[in-house]
Parts: C-alpha cells; sequence; structure tokens
C-alpha cells in the first residue's frame, strides 16, 4: 500500500473542499483531494444539482423537447466536470479517485492501494437522496437522465427541489401532480405567499393533491420523482474509527466547521447545515480563517438568502412576517407585482405574476426579512440580504438610484 503524508486531505469534490484544496495548494502546500465519483469532480451542484437542473429549466422556457434538453445538459456538463478536475490539478493538488474512509485520526486508507496521513482533513462528501431508484421510481438525479418525455409525473413532496422539477416537466409538457402531504403548501412562509405561489401554480397547470403517499410505486402517474430531501453523506467514511460525532442530520461541528477532532473539519451538506452550495463557499472561508487566518469569521449569525426556482422564481431572507411580530413592532410593505405602476420590466417580458413583500422593523426602520416572488427575485434577495446584515435601513434602499427598467425598482415602489 502506497503511503502519502500530506499537509491537507479534502474527502470529496464539493465546493469548499475544492477552494480550500487550490488555495491551499497554490501556498505550497502539499494537498489531495479524493472523490469516490469521477462524474462527480466539481460536486453535486456542477453535476446533478444547481447548474444542470437550472439548465433543462432554462430549456424547458424554451419550449426545447426533453430529450434535446437532456443532450444538450449532458454535454454542458461534461466540459463542467473535466474543467473542475483540471482546475484543481492546475493549481498543483492531487486528485485521486477513490472511496475514502478513516483508519484513524488523521489517516484515511483509499480503496486498497493508497494510505494518506494529513495535519488537516477536510470532509466535504456532500448529501445523498436516499431513494431506491428501481422501476418508475425517481430520485431528482436520475429523472434527469429519462429516455423520453413521460405523459405524467407525480412528485412525492412540495419543498424547493418538488417544486422545480414540477415546473420544468410542466413546461416540457408533461402532466404533473405534486403530492404535497398534509397542510398547506410552503408552511415556512406566510399564508398570503404560499396562497400566492399555490394558484399560480396551479393556473400553469399543475395539480396538488393534499395527502401522504403510502406507496409511490403504485400511484398512477407513468413516471414517480420522490423530492424528500437529501441526507448528509457519511455512511462509507467509517467516522467512529476517527471518533468523529455525528447524527443522523450529519457531522457534529462548531462554529468554525471543526469537528471535535481539531484539524478535522466538515463542510457544505456534510455537516447538516442547510444544503446550499453558497453555504460551502462560506464555509470554506471559515475554515480557511480559523485554520490558516486571523479566526474571526465564523458561521454564527449568517444572513442566507434562498431561492426556489419556479417561473417567476421564489426568493426569500430573514424573517416571515409572523415570526418578525413576535418580537417587533412591524411594517408591512406589500404588493402584487402586476399592481406597481413604476415597475414594467415584468410586464415587458410578459411575466406580472407574484408579489413583492417587505418586513420592516417600524422603530428602527431596519429591514427584518422579505420575499420576492418575481421576475429576477433570485438577484434581487441577495442585494436585500446583504442591506440586513449591514444594516442599511428600508428608506436608504428605497431611495437608492435604480436603472430602467429593472425589477430593483420594487425597492424604490415599497421601500420609501
Amino acid at each position: 500500500m502506497e503511503k502519502l503524508k500530506l499537509d491537507l486531505l479534502v474527502i470529496g469534490f464539493g465546493k469548499a473542499g475544492k477552494t480550500i484544496a487550490m488555495k491551499r495548494a497554490v501556498a505550497g502546500d502539499r494537498v489531495a483531494v479524493v472523490e469516490s465519483d469521477p462524474m462527480m469532480f466539481g460536486g453535486t451542484c456542477i453535476n446533478i444539482g444547481c447548474v444542470p437542473t437550472k439548465y433543462l429549466l432554462t430549456q424547458s422556457a424554451k419550449n426545447l423537447p426533453f430529450v434535446d434538453a437532456k443532450a444538450g445538459r449532458n454535454a454542458f456538463i461534461a466540459k463542467l466536470n473535466a474543467a473542475n478536475k483540471n482546475l484543481v490539478e492546475g493549481k498543483g493538488a492531487l486528485v485521486i479517485t477513490g472511496s475514502a474512509r478513516f483508519k484513524e485520526q488523521k489517516t484515511v486508507v483509499v480503496g486498497e492501494f493508497v494510505e494518506i496521513t494529513a495535519d488537516t482533513i477536510i470532509i466535504n462528501t456532500g448529501a445523498t437522496s436516499g431513494i431506491e431508484v428501481t422501476g418508475k421510481i425517481h430520485d431528482s438525479t436520475s429523472i434527469q437522465q429519462l429516455e423520453s418525455t413521460p405523459a405524467s409525473l407525480a412528485i412525492v413532496g412540495a419543498g424547493p427541489i418538488g417544486l422545480e422539477f414540477a415546473t420544468m416537466f410542466n413546461q416540457f409538457g408533461t402532466k404533473v401532480t405534486v403530492y404535497k402531504g398534509e397542510g398547506r403548501l410552503l408552511p415556512r412562509f406566510d399564508l398570503d405567499i404560499a396562497e400566492s405561489v399555490r394558484t399560480h401554480l396551479e393556473s400553469q397547470g399543475i395539480k396538488f393533491i393534499d395527502q401522504r403517499v403510502a406507496d409511490a410505486a403504485k400511484l398512477k402517474e407513468e413516471v414517480v420523482l420522490m423530492a424528500t430531501g437529501r441526507r448528509p453523506a457519511i455512511a462509507d467514511l467509517e467516522l467512529e474509527k476517527a471518533g468523529i460525532e455525528y447524527t443522523e442530520r450529519g457531522i457534529t461541528v462548531n462554529e468554525y466547521c471543526e469537528t471535535n477532532v481539531p484539524g478535522i473539519y466538515a463542510c457544505g451538506d456534510v455537516n447538516g447545515g442547510p444544503q446550499f452550495t453558497y453555504i460551502s463557499f462560506d464555509d470554506h472561508r471559515v475554515v480557511m480563517d480559523h485554520r490558516w487566518g486571523k479566526q474571526e469569521r465564523t458561521t454564527a449569525n449568517r444572513v442566507i438568502p434562498t431561492c426556489t426556482f419556479i417561473d417567476p422564481p421564489l426568493a426569500t431572507v430573514g424573517m416571515a412576517e409572523e415570526e418578525a411580530a413576535q418580537k417587533h413592532n412591524i411594517s408591512v410593505r406589500k404588493a402584487n407585482i402586476v399592481d406597481i405602476p413604476i415597475l414594467p420590466r415584468p410586464k415587458i417580458l410578459g411575466k406580472a405574476e407574484g408579489l413583492a413583500k417587505f418586513i420592516v422593523d417600524a422603530d428602527t426602520d431596519q429591514i427584518l426579512g422579505a420575499t420576492l416572488f418575481c421576475v429576477d427575485s433570485q438577484e434581487l434577495i441577495n442585494m436585500v440580504a446583504l442591506a440586513i446584515k449591514h444594516q442599511i435601513t428600508a428608506t436608504e434602499v428605497g431611495e437608492g438610484i435604480y436603472t430602467h427598467p429593472a425589477t430593483s425598482e420594487v425597492f424604490n415602489a415599497l421601500l420609501v
């Protein structure tokens, strides 16, 4: 067995790990990145998550047939996969393909032939669906490779993944039914937002059934997507041999993404935090600062915007109205997009659906939260998050000078 002694070992090719690997390799460290699947160079986002699904979503909006969109998707993702491997190797890090498992603290075995000891180890193995893909049952990865456009699709689960695929396949011409379970749609959103989203999706032809599914294989639809969440990918790591603590939610870390074993970190989806690639990117900044910097950055008090890519996209940040009202004297600024006269861009695009809602502290003028269900919301929500983080007041945002026609003029309309 070949034995390597490194400064840094990264397990998994996710956003945080590959970024840290490149930076430390450039700094002169001996670095290796281990990835079990060569189809996953670059991580979940690039290969099976954010990027390929948005590619398919964009093509479906252009009325491109699914099989043609899939071919374009696969060619595009293959280029990104190869580019990510070349990028990491180009910075001086070694890329090793194989399954990694801990032998002891700071020592990892890859396959049957390589043993690596490193001063610093980053676990960045992401998450997995946990769904057994068989017959007509698919997860969010396998459904991207269907042989043809299904006549009908059942989606079990109405979270961001379920609603995105519902929008996508509805645009591909599939009859889509979402089995969302009991209770209302989007329970973490205010009721007015949830009702607006449901009404809009139903107007597009998407059907909702408010019941749980006992046996997905017995559903009448041709294809079934199980969109019931993803779990941290830790099963094969043999964390016990390194004494690394974990739960079913993921590897246990502190505010520096460090495990209970000093020098071993867990970043991204695997540590039980929000499963977004941009959180993994911020995790990398926290780890870089803690291990090699001034130890000033933590994961505490992060302002995290999110977006569900339906059409138009649904973006949110901060507090919802009900939560904010329990803690603050609030002012609610809300309007339907179609009713905002100084906001022509959505109308120009023929997409004037949705609404915008801001929750403002009436005493301090601080923005407490916002939900934007409108064209360009995936971009605008980042500006709101920045305002919240740096305590820029609602009035200051509202008095900004924005290009025209631009959806950012919603700030002029509602925040002054």
